[in-house]
């Protein structure tokens, strides 16, 4: 009798937990199209926050900088960009996005004041204009971004944001046309150096600003123009000092400035919506190059560093299996790494994609692990094989008590889980020595190998043929059959992810 109550409570608990859901849903819809202007109204408002368009925001800028002019007095735009809220659309959808971003407005207002000039300029952007000293237009940009310390609640999820501002005065920087600009590129800057602090236009922004632009013009065209290349790093087996893979490592080859290293050019191009074009070129042509070797008796792991962007598009998994299958490559030879801050940006979206990859029978490698903030608990939610310490703790492996411990943690750790290290940066013998007696199994860096071209790679092992327990070892030159690649598209059935 009690069993058969308890159960019935369990269904009505679940039918009031579905009708509150129900109602919250059309809560928000009839509150959505409440807020929505009329036909003739929609060029004056913004539809998503309610806020003035940004027509109406230059028209009434440019009223209130004409009377500033007339009266010789001040006043500041303050450029105002979420950090993160891309995360929110990838994890929770465009719609509940765009009632964040309302919020998101009704913040802003409430903290700047409802007379203040304001309007949403662009995806999670906003600009204001208010009058007075530069002292007032500071003290407003510090307290806006102390109001985003809290969560923000859009039932049933608390999503925590922070903000970061730009601060750009008139008349001091600049005409009517460049204000706003130059408040946005102040908000970058901020961006730039972490965020959730707001900064003031410094001419020298404008000066690297205007640098980057033309930079990220050139590395448009790169791709078309033969200018990237990938090298490669050997790995080696830790136990017999052999080598197992390789690491694809790109570089830029700048008509005029020589070459460019990824840590530079990668940012900019995901700050300029160009990653998915050279994400898509590396993959191919890493894909490739393991099938040319393959055909040369040569069967290397080969691993290729995935973007953040790349990583939360279904599509990457996608064009990973057609290019294994084209190329009639084993999928267990090929290893993925992102990084540990990507990785664990949003745990959820990473194990969805780690899903996609494994479907596939390809590798998974946290790269740069150490420097996020990796805790057990996520690490067990991820479906990876691989660790990969980053080599700042290589480095101080023999002066550094304190670099050895929290590499002996690391280690430990990943064994518990299950999880093989790989340890990047190995300079000395010493260091070689310390990894491999704390069980580290693979090594990389230049005690070894510097990275070379394909070609240079591909002599080196053919030179080792004729002796394998010399350098590489024996297994790689042993010829194996392809795996049975996806037919279908590496995506469930139905849903995102």
């Amino acid at each position: 009798m009690w069993i058969e109550l308890h159960a019935g409570m369990l269904v009505a608990l679940a039918l009031v937990a579905a009708l509150i859901g129900a109602l919250v849903a059309i809560r928000r819809q009839r509150s959505r199209l409440a807020s929505q202007p009329q036909p003739a109204e929609t060029a004056r408002v913004d539809p998503v926050t309610g806020l003035p368009s940004r027509a109406v925001f230059d028209e009434r800028l440019e009223v209130a900088l004409t009377q500033a002019e007339s009266q010789r007095s001040q006043g500041s735009v303050l450029y105002a960009g979420l950090d993160g809220f891309r995360l929110v659309n990838d994890r929770h959808g465009h719609e509940f996005g765009d009632e964040v971003l309302r919020l998101v407005a009704e913040r802003l207002r409430a903290h700047a004041g409802v007379d203040v000039l304001m309007c949403r300029v662009a995806g999670d952007e906003f600009a204001l204009w208010i009058d007075g000293p530069a002292v007032r237009a500071e003290e407003l940009a510090q307290h806006l971004v102390d109001s985003f310390k809290a969560p923000m609640q859009v039932p049933p999820h608390s999503i925590a944001l922070a903000l970061s501002v730009g601060v750009a005065l008139f008349p001091e920087h600049g005409s009517r046309s460049r204000i706003v600009t130059r408040a946005g590129a102040a908000m970058r800057a901020v961006k730039l150096q972490g965020g959730h602090a707001y900064a003031v236009f410094n001419p020298a922004v404008a000066a690297a600003e205007r640098e980057e632009l033309q930079l990220a013009r050139d590395l448009k065209g790169a791709v078309k123009r033969s200018e990237l290349a990938l090298y490669y790093q050997p790995k080696i087996d830790a136990a017999s000092l052999q080598v197992t893979a390789a690491e694809a490592l790109l570089r830029w080859s700048h008509p005029t400035r020589g070459v460019i290293t990824p840590d530079y050019f990668i940012p900019l191009a995901e700050r300029h919506g160009l990653i998915a074009e050279i994400g898509e070129w590396v993959l191919d042509e890493a894909l490739r190059q393991a099938a040319a070797w393959r055909k040369q008796g040569l069967r290397m792991r080969v691993a290729v560093n995935v973007s953040g962007v790349q990583m939360r598009s279904e599509e990457f998994a996608v064009r990973l299996a057609r290019g294994l299958k084209s190329h009639g490559l084993n999928a267990d030879r090929f290893t993925c790494e992102i990084t540990e801050s990507v990785a664990m940006e949003d745990t959820a979206v990473t194990r969805r994609a780690f899903e996609r990859l494994g479907q596939l029978g390809v590798h998974v490698s946290i790269d740069d692990f150490g420097t996020g903030h990796s805790s057990l608990a996520s690490l067990r939610k991820l479906p990876t094989e691989e660790l990969k310490i980053d080599r700042a703790f290589v480095i101080d492996l023999e002066e550094s008590v304190e670099a050895r411990t929290i590499v002996q943690a690391i280690v430990q750790m990943a064994h518990t889980l299950g999880l093989r290290v790989v340890a990047e940066g190995v300079e000395t013998e010493a260091q070689r020595d310390v990894l491999v007696s704390m069980g580290v199994e693979e090594l990389q860096g230049y005690l070894f190998a510097k990275p070379m071209s394909a070609s240079a790679l591909g002599l080196w092992a053919r030179n080792s043929a004729a002796d394998l327990s010399r350098t590489f070892k024996a297994s790689l030159f042993t010829d194996t059959q392809t795996t049975e690649i996806f037919d279908e598209d590496p995506r469930p059935a139905t849903g995102r992810g």
